[in-house]
């Protein structure tokens, strides 16, 4: 095995740039998402035009398989069930229980507000009808997805949900069998062998045997991605999902070995995965590096992952001068996971203000995130954290105004509409009320 040796980034000295001139100094992985959908589009087109016959076609280009039918038995979930070793089954079953604690104090209640006497605004939230959700089955196989798409959806009351994930060789044409265990432990019966571009347009535009979706959430490749990116406008999606990501703000009090073996494990994804070090002590950047090559050498997906993660342009260590400038810099790279292992862990957390998930301390690794740790694990990646959020029950959740007023409320602002419509110059609109009151403007009390 190469010896690994990351990137170093020296922020020290002088005075850090503002916005974008900073996030522009840090390290991030190319993914161009437009280039791909130049791929992805006519891909797209063909599965609405042809519906269940394209998707079969894919699945045989793409994943090797010869299928009969898209959609996956229900007998097919129970048997994955029956045949699941009962420790990966009590630890789905623990995921699960914890996502639901958290998740299910995200809903949110209808609320009425009294603007005035005889006037109210209600803001009630309506779940989404239909979603399709996307669980990744490449070089790894996530049944965790699974429980983070579908335990929100179904505590925000979302009334049917489907569930694809590619087809494996493998298993006969079939998603990965923990996947359709994991569908089977949570209640979810509609599961298609769709992957990438190809499923997210089975959910966008519908096929024989699947209904279309009104939202397409889950992590995925560039293809889904560019499929996301293609149909937002037509369905509801949660993010453009780009390669994983962990940055770790650390100081000379955090232990070299954590910090070394958090980096690898999100290293283990992809080889487009990011893992940076941000810390203002160049004795403890020393120390991760040296404590790169045992662990790694310990490990799997060395070669084909860890290593061109680790020494790729997306990942780095950052020098700085202290924990404020520290703070600077991860709020400037946006980070999809951010552990915080310094002095005063909790108290730096606090000060973050860009991240999809933090983690605070030497006992919250991210690991913990992925699986148990009750959080969601579908976040913003590429920086996307200093605009969005991870998925929750509330991406499931629509907001409707319900808008009630009396006459007398209606009369008592009827000048002000008025006022404002012809300021605008669209007389029509203050008509609307004079129409209510003959064509006279009421006095205001």
């Amino acid at each position: 095995m190469q010896s690994i040796s990351l990137a170093r980034i020296d922020l020290r000295g002088d005075a850090l740039p503002e916005g974008g001139a900073l996030r522009d100094l840090l390290p991030r992985a190319e993914f161009d998402v437009e280039a791909a959908l130049e791929k992805v589009r006519p891909i797209c087109e063909d599965v609405h035009h042809r519906g269940d016959a394209a998707l079969i076609e894919y699945a045989e280009r793409f994943d090797g398989v010869a299928l009969e039918r898209v959609r996956v038995p229900e007998k097919a979930l129970a048997e994955a069930l029956e045949q699941l070793d009962p420790e990966v089954r009590a630890a789905l079953e623990e995921s699960i229980r914890r996502a639901r604690i958290v998740h299910r104090e995200q809903r949110r209640e209808t609320h009425t507000t009294q603007v005035v006497p005889g006037g109210t605004v209600t803001e009630k939230w309506v779940p989404v009808e239909r979603v399709g959700l996307y669980a990744p089955g490449g070089r790894s196989v996530y049944p965790s997805s699974v429980i983070m798409n579908v335990v929100p959806a179904q505590e925000a009351g979302v009334g049917s949900i489907a569930l694809a994930s590619p087809a494996q060789a493998e298993f006969e044409g079939l998603p990965h069998p923990t996947i359709l265990a994991a569908c089977a432990l949570l209640g979810v019966d509609e599961v298609y062998a769709a992957g990438g571009a190809t499923a997210v347009a089975m959910f966008a535009y519908g096929t024989e045997s699947c209904a279309p979706a009104n939202m397409v959430t889950g992590p995925g490749n560039i293809w889904v991605a560019a499929a996301k990116r293609y149909f937002t406008g037509r369905i509801g999606i949660d993010a453009e999902a780009g390669p994983t990501e962990i940055a770790v703000l650390a100081d000379a009090t955090a232990d070299p070995a954590h910090v070394a073996a958090d980096l690898i494990s999100q290293a283990e994804h992809d080889p487009l995965a990011a893992a940076v070090l941000v810390t203002d002590s160049p004795e403890l950047a020393d120390a991760v590096e040296r404590e790169l090559e045992p662990q790694i050498a310990a490990t799997k997906h060395v070669e084909d992952r860890i290593v061109p993660a680790l020494s790729g342009r997306q990942s780095a260590i950052v020098l700085v001068d202290g924990i404020d400038d520290g703070l600077r810099v991860v709020d400037a790279y946006g980070a999809e996971h951010l552990e915080i292992q310094t002095a005063d862990a909790a108290a730096v957390a606090e000060r973050v203000r860009n991240a999809g998930a933090i983690f605070v301390g030497p006992w919250a690794p991210v690991s913990l995130g992925d699986y148990c740790a009750g959080s969601n694990h579908v976040l913003p990646t590429g920086g996307c954290a200093c605009h969005s959020s991870g998925l929750s029950v509330q991406s499931f959740l629509r907001g409707i105004h319900i808008v009630d007023y009396t006459r007398e409320a209606l009369a008592d602002v009827t000048h002000h509409v008025v006022t404002l419509a012809e300021a605008e110059d669209l007389p029509a609109h203050g008509a609307a009320l004079k129409a209510r009151f003959g064509w006279k403007v009421p006095d205001s009390k």
